[in-house]
């Protein structure tokens, strides 16, 4: 990962691996526990526009699965579905600043 965040077209033609894993060393580095919580908040709803209507409430209820979801949300549709997020992150937070 280079020092200098890549603007949002640059990070448009990055995998949605790709931004996810970016986003979560950042997150790490900067030990963002508020991007994590926006992450799982953003989830249902991201599940939700892959098609799974039923996940579109986030609540205590789905918590274990929603956890589950956490772990694979550099993965797939889910992941598809989450780059917006992951490139407004690493726009708004450059990495050395």
């Amino acid at each position: 990962m280079s020092d200098v965040t890549p603007d949002g077209t640059e990070l448009d033609e990055l995998p949605s691996k790709e931004l996810h894993d970016r986003a979560m060393a950042l997150a790490k580095e900067r030990r963002d526990v508020g991007f994590l919580w926006d992450l799982l908040r953003a989830i249902p709803a991201a599940a939700a526009a892959t098609g799974e209507v039923d996940r579109a409430e986030f609540d205590l209820l789905h918590g274990l699965s929603l956890l589950e979801e956490f772990t694979h949300a550099g993965e797939g549709d889910l992941a598809d579905a989450l780059r917006p997020f992951y490139i407004d992150y690493l726009v708004t937070h450059p990495k050395g600043r």
